[in-house]
């Protein structure tokens, strides 16, 4: 897998001797989402429900793309084992951070491969809620630290349309999962009533797998997309983690051992987009500049001079701009 890795990084930086225009460009991308979630640990549990969620990204491309992505959602689920819970509140935050680079053929085909590091936090809120059966809930959060190592394609079209797709592997560094055991008081005929301790286990093993296709409609201001999506994760089992405690009445040393199992998580959902373009500095002026004796350099000094004073260019950018026109 590390030369998987390697290989990935390798692909990205000799991409810069491919055949990409360097074109710059910044876009902010904002959206809402809705997903079916299912979470199975085969032979033991399963909980399922719907999550609805907002997501965002900023994107930099100058032959290089540089993009930093976020989502929350949150959502409930229905708990299934030889008991039953229904309507658990539950919540997802992700953080993602990615490098790539664009190859073109031409400037309607673009194909990124990319690279980078993730991080997914999940709560699963029992916290005070009992089952069917008797059985008490407890609060759980999962931990994901993860490497995205993935394809992105687009392809526009005359008419404003675009579409694109993505397929991406998540290697999986580490996990740890947090059980907030001491939610549950516990009742034994013998032993009387015991909490036990939180306890933490590590994960690692595992890798997610997740893809999407989007369609996009380019607007005059804002661009409107919709991008159905699946991702899925498939973690082994933890290492155990012992517990001791004493009983209420202090008669009984209680022992035991706890592992997270082996797991799998399915969300499939879409995901609706606005997308705009945030103009460069050199965008901003030309959009701002008064008509001027560019031959002179009058007006156009005057206005950089202005532009300056209320904070729109730095003084580097100012400088730059001042020898440029009066080099013409």
């Amino acid at each position: 897998m590390k030369k998987l890795l390697l290989l990935a990084a390798c692909f990205i930086v000799a991409g810069r001797c491919g055949f990409a225009e360097e074109e710059e460009s910044c876009v902010f991308d904002f959206g809402t989402e809705i997903s079916n979630i299912k979470y199975e640990e085969p032979g033991v549990m399963k909980e399922e429900g719907v999550m609805y969620g907002i997501a965002a990204s900023y994107t930099y491309r100058n032959a290089y793309m540089l993009r930093a992505d976020g989502r929350y959602a949150s959502g409930q689920v229905d708990y299934k084992n030889s008991g039953t819970l229904n309507d658990i509140d539950d919540y997802i935050l992700e953080l993602r951070g990615l490098v790539g680079y664009d190859l073109s053929k031409n400037k309607t085909k673009t194909f990124t491969p990319y690279a980078g590091f993730g991080y997914r936090y999940l709560l699963d809120d029992q916290g005070g809620m009992t089952t069917s059966t008797g059985a008490k809930g407890y609060d759980r959060e999962s931990n994901y630290f993860y490497s995205p190592i993935g394809i992105e394609t687009t392809n526009s079209f005359n008419n404003g349309w675009t579409m694109g797709a993505t397929l991406e592997y998540d290697y999986f560094w580490k996990g740890k999962q947090k059980s907030y055991l001491s939610d549950a008081r516990l009742y034994d005929p013998i032993t009387g009533y015991y909490t036990y301790n939180d306890i933490e286990n590590s994960q690692d093993s595992g890798y997610g797998v997740r893809g999407s296709m989007k369609l996009e409609k380019k607007g005059k201001k804002l661009d409107f997309g919709v991008e159905p999506y699946i991702r899925y994760w498939k973690i082994k089992q933890s290492d155990v983690t012992a517990d001791s405690v004493i009983s209420e009445d202090g008669l009984w040393l209680i022992t035991s051992a706890f592992v997270e199992p082996k797991n799998e998580s399915t969300e499939v959902g879409v995901r609706f987009t606005l997308r705009f373009d945030i103009p460069q500095v050199s965008e901003r002026i030309d959009s701002r500049m008064e008509p001027a004796d560019t031959k002179n350099g009058v007006g156009a000094s005057n206005t950089l001079e202005t532009f300056r004073e209320k904070g729109y260019i730095t003084e580097e950018e100012y400088e730059t701009s001042k020898e440029s026109i009066g080099e013409q």
